[in-house]
């Protein structure tokens, strides 16, 4: 049901714009310095005498975070729909904020022993169910004292800020970690960007503190017109159920792992695959952002004058069709077999290091320079008695390639942009008031957090299947799980999505052959969703489970006891309600 245009002024939205925007930059903010900072973290809250645990054990607490969203989702969903937006979404940004800042306090595991991996288990938990209440209710905040005619571009600037928050994380992490020593930075200097979390949160606090809450909610919360229990009416209603189910499969699917797949998976790429210098990659990362923010407000602005849909469709297109041609561009662009080796200016050093048990470390350093200018450290640091020595490789690239990179990431910014812009507007205006707050946080939740949050491991994990293998292309194998969910959020955005804003609607004049396609493709979701269960299960869950290790267990269990379920159980309910006609359009009288 259209909501009638708020009557606030552009001036009077500026602070609530931006205290719902300081969220998003916590989330992200958040999500990539504890995952950049994992190996580091693992050595001071978890048992050094096994690092490989250590580091899984980081990595699946970082995972809790991540899962636990959805919870958080329904829980302070349920609360911003009963109580209010405003009063909800302080919590929210207390308990984030507090989280992040207090990881940075916690003595080591040498001073506290177990207490400490879980007091970092408890915050990064508090974190992920505080972020799942958080983005619904910025979204749904703004949206609610905008004027209907400018939702794309306000809530852009939400997004936006999610995109900020990244190149916020990258520019502290560079900043102190270049003001210092190693040795500093090891020991204590990686607390710094989890302590200057609460110069946001006090920023945030302040701000949100004077709001006043939602018109729009105040007026049906006086009017005795809002839920009395909203996750009942959200889920438990059919009828609203079936678009909670389309915004997943129809958009969030899609769009969250767009946006991860373009951040956290790139700079993974470029480091972990590639090779590329850690502050290197992070620098062309930061200006490649920086240089595409602005194109998260010109797509909410654009989508308020030609309709949401066709922007958000066109961001997923461009994402199936382009990301591999960039993705390749990028691996073309540092692959040091496409450049030519000056081997007669190759340095070798060889160092010793005493080790504890009075054996001998020999450190080989061997610099390679190319005749573009690009360099090669190689550094094999060789036991006695190990047979084979730990190899790290760091490249660093010429300023024209550096060029180069930023405009490739640009291009992807781009379509990150055009995915992300106006989504949150879309989202807000497919649920009524009443349950809006509940029913939009999980599906983003659900997109954003769980498919999403985890492209960057699954991504991971199929180059290194297709390196095993040896395809050619192995290393643009990654992409093929953001390129399938894409694709599945593309036919179901652009057959069963409706433009929420009946102005900017086509009319429909004979629905009937469009509504046969609807039902006949109920066939292919629910088939589709019982081949997800078998790929999930049979063919990749419980293999590595079976293997026994530590990180095939951790990453196993996530894949058959959550990725598998929700997809398939999601599809199969989805494809059930296209067969019985539920998302049957209506002709135009």
């Amino acid at each position: 049901m259209q909501q009638p245009e708020s009557s606030n002024s552009a001036k009077s939205l500026v602070p609530i714009v931006a205290a719902s925007t300081v969220g998003a930059l916590f989330e992200f903010y958040d999500f990539y310095i504890f995952g950049s900072l994992a190996t580091i973290i693992s050595t001071k809250f978890f048992p050094t005498g096994n690092p490989t645990a250590a580091f899984l054990a980081t990595l699946a607490t970082f995972a809790a975070g991540m899962l636990v969203r959805p919870f958080g989702a329904l829980f302070f969903g349920r609360l911003g729909d009963l109580i209010g937006r405003k009063y909800t979404f302080m919590v929210t940004i207390v308990l984030m904020g507090g989280a992040t800042f207090a990881i940075g306090l916690i003595p080591a595991y040498q001073t506290i022993g177990f207490w400490a991996p879980t007091i970092v288990l408890t915050l990064r938990l508090l974190q992920g169910l505080a972020i799942g209440g958080e983005f619904g209710g910025a979204a749904t905040f703004v949206a609610e004292h905008s004027p209907v005619n400018k939702r794309g571009f306000l809530t852009s600037w939400i997004t936006f800020t999610g995109g900020f928050g990244v190149a916020v994380a990258f520019g502290v992490i560079m900043a102190t970690k270049n003001s210092m020593s190693i040795s500093s930075w090891e020991s204590w200097g990686w607390r710094i960007p989890f302590l200057l979390s609460s110069v946001l949160l006090v920023v945030s606090v302040v701000i949100r503190k004077n709001m006043l809450e939602s018109p729009l909610f105040a007026k049906a919360k006086a009017e005795g017109r809002t839920s009395r229990n909203p996750l009942k009416d959200s889920f438990g209603n059919k009828e609203n159920l079936k678009v909670v189910l389309l915004a997943i499969f129809g958009l969030t699917l899609g769009i969250g792992v767009v946006g991860y797949s373009t951040t956290f998976f790139l700079q993974s790429f470029l480091v972990k695959f590639m090779f590329v210098d850690y502050d290197q990659a992070n620098r062309l990362l930061i200006i490649g952002l920086a240089c595409g923010a602005p194109l998260y407000m010109f797509f909410g602005w654009l989508s308020d004058r030609v309709g949401k849909k066709p922007i958000l469709m066109m961001g997923l297109f461009l994402g199936i069709v382009g990301f591999r041609p960039v993705f390749d561009q990028i691996y073309q662009t540092v692959d040091l077999q496409k450049k030519v080796e000056n081997k007669s200016a190759m340095t070798v050093d060889v160092e010793q290091q005493s080790l504890p048990n009075n054996e001998q470390l020999t450190i080989t350093t061997t610099q390679h320079f190319y005749t573009d200018g690009t360099l090669l450290a190689e550094v094999k640091k060789q036991k006695p008695r190990i047979i084979n020595p730990d190899i790290s490789k760091v490249i660093k690239i010429r300023p024209p390639d550096e060029r180069k990179l930023v405009f490739l990431v640009f291009l992807l910014v781009i379509v990150v942009a055009m995915a992300h812009g106006a989504s949150a507007a879309f989202l807000v205006e497919m649920f009524p008031l009443r349950i809006r707050y509940t029913s939009m946080s999980l599906p983003y939740h659900i997109g954003f957090g769980i498919f999403g949050g985890m492209a960057p491991v699954i991504s991971a994990y199929l180059i290194a299947k297709a390196n095993v293998d040896h395809s050619p292309d192995y290393y643009l194998a990654g992409l093929n799980y953001a390129i399938i969910l894409m694709s599945i959020s593309l036919v179901i955005g652009i057959l069963y999505l409706k433009e929420n804003n009946a102005e900017q609607m086509a009319p429909i004049k004979n629905p009937s052959k469009k509504n046969r396609l609807k039902r006949m493709l109920g066939f292919v979701w629910i088939l589709l969703g019982l081949i997800f269960a078998y790929l999930g299960i049979v063919e990749l869950g419980i293999p590595k489970i079976g293997t026994g290790k530590p990180d095939d267990l951790i990453f196993g269990i996530i894949v058959v006891f959550v990725l598998t379920p929700i997809i398939t159980i999601g599809l199969v309910t989805f494809g059930k309600y296209a067969l019985q006609g539920e998302y049957d359009d209506k002709a135009d009288l």
